[in-house]
């Protein structure tokens, strides 16, 4: 029985035109972001124009709506993985990002809220642009440089969530919520064309690499099996990515509240929440790159653990935050340590999987994403209702310093990560 491995065979390699495959992936994770995140600082307003009027009914509603989509997403990734294995990875981010459009784009016709829930179920279902974008660039990039080119792709996904937010913020004030869902709809289709004209995927279905003898044959055989899915290192790293995605995805209904509560009275709130959520957004694709060329070199873990303290550490002052813009550059320095986390996380993940493989482990990557953000705005919707918003940021603080303990406590499979470093 054969299986499906992307061409080259040698992951040192990587596959020729790798680089422009991972700029079209960066421009389009780029536009699909943007139009993602565009809905973050004006949702909860948004479920106002829609009869939700009240403080708490919005902070459920919203809650509930990114839950539903995440939730979908955790059920439907793992499926997308195994087919990109099967069928290449460029097909999957295609799906991804013209399903995304449609999504979204549908989103601006609503006229109540469950049609809002029911629409963000079909994009969770269609979508995954961001692990469809890894796996593409995994396969594709020489090992050596897996680092920096995830790097990259974080950084477009940072960049993103930085301008999206700013962009919704601003345009729902000055055009309202149906005309920027159009935009944003646009722009993830402009994504999928740019992806699909540019990037480049040499995929073929054959036989496995045979298995040679030794330290290596061992390895391989161990790394083929699927049991690298159940060592310490890989189990880590699940587990890290999955406390990220919560926590992030906690704080998107909470904070355009926060602002308001912070700024009563305002009557551009949704922009000023934009320039909170797009803060971090900013510095964290401004760091991303940096730090994942600096785990090519000094060891990805490393990134992850200090990255991971650092965050953590950020997160709880601002519990005690009196005014936006406090707020707004206390996200600006968590962003500056988000931008070591999933880059790293990533890495590592790769360097564990088989190249054969990598569809279906960011599959599940995305699947626990999809865990995260369907258990993170409940969490942070429950805490939020019975405890005031500034708890979320305790927890939050506190559930970062605890994976980072993790991850410091861990060990990484020593071949790997020194053969990773001695390609330097």
């Amino acid at each position: 029985m054969t299986a499906s491995i992307p061409a080259p065979a040698d992951p040192d390699e990587g596959q020729p035109g790798w680089n422009v495959t991972l700029y079209a992936v960066w421009a389009g994770q780029m536009l699909a972001l943007i139009g993602f995140s565009s809905r973050v600082p004006f949702l909860p307003f948004y479920l106002g124009d829609l009869g939700v009027t009240d403080v708490a009914g919005q902070t459920l509603w919203s809650g509930a709506i990114n839950a539903a989509g995440a939730g979908a997403m955790a059920i439907t990734a793992p499926i997308w993985g195994l087919l990109a294995d099967r069928y290449g990875r460029k097909p999957m981010l295609l799906r991804g990002l013209f399903g995304g459009a449609l999504a979204v784009a549908l989103m601006g016709l609503a006229t109540a809220p469950w049609q809002l829930l029911a629409l963000r179920m079909l994009e969770g279902t269609l979508t995954g642009t961001v692990a469809a974008a890894a796996a593409l660039v995994a396969t594709s990039a020489p090992r050596q440089r897996l680092g920096y080119a995830l790097g990259m792709v974080q950084t477009a996904v940072f960049a993103g969530a930085s301008a999206g937010p700013l962009f919704g913020g601003f345009a729902y004030d000055r055009i309202g919520p149906r005309a920027t869902f159009a935009l944003a709809a646009a722009m993830l289709f402009g994504g999928g064309v740019t992806v699909a004209i540019f990037a480049r995927e040499r995929f073929a279905r054959g036989a496995r690499r045979a298995m040679t003898d030794g330290d290596a044959g061992r390895w391989r055989r161990f790394r083929t099996s699927g049991a690298f899915l159940f060592s310490a290192a890989m189990l880590t790293m699940l587990a890290a990515i999955l406390a990220v995605r919560t926590i992030a995805m906690a704080m998107q209904p909470i904070i355009p509240l926060f602002v308001a509560q912070l700024s009563p009275n305002n009557p551009e709130v949704a922009t000023l929440a934009g320039i909170v959520l797009g803060a971090a957004g900013f510095t964290s694709a401004l760091a991303a790159a940096y730090l994942g060329r600096l785990g090519d070199r000094a060891g990805h873990r490393r990134v992850l653990a200090i990255s991971l303290v650092a965050a953590g550490l950020v997160y709880l002052p601002m519990a005690i935050v009196r005014d936006p813009w406090q707020l707004a550059v206390l996200q600006a320095l968590m962003g500056v340590a988000a931008g070591g986390l999933i880059p790293s996380a990533n890495a590592l993940i790769a360097h564990l999987t088989p190249i054969e493989r990598r569809g279906a482990i960011f599959g599940l990557t995305a699947a626990l994403s999809g865990v995260g953000g369907f258990v993170g705005p409940l969490l942070g919707a429950s805490l939020a209702t019975s405890l005031g918003f500034r708890s979320t940021f305790i927890a939050a603080g506190a559930l970062l310093l605890a994976v980072g303990a993790l991850v410091i406590g861990s060990q990484t499979e020593p071949s790997r990560e020194s053969s990773v470093i001695s390609h330097q």
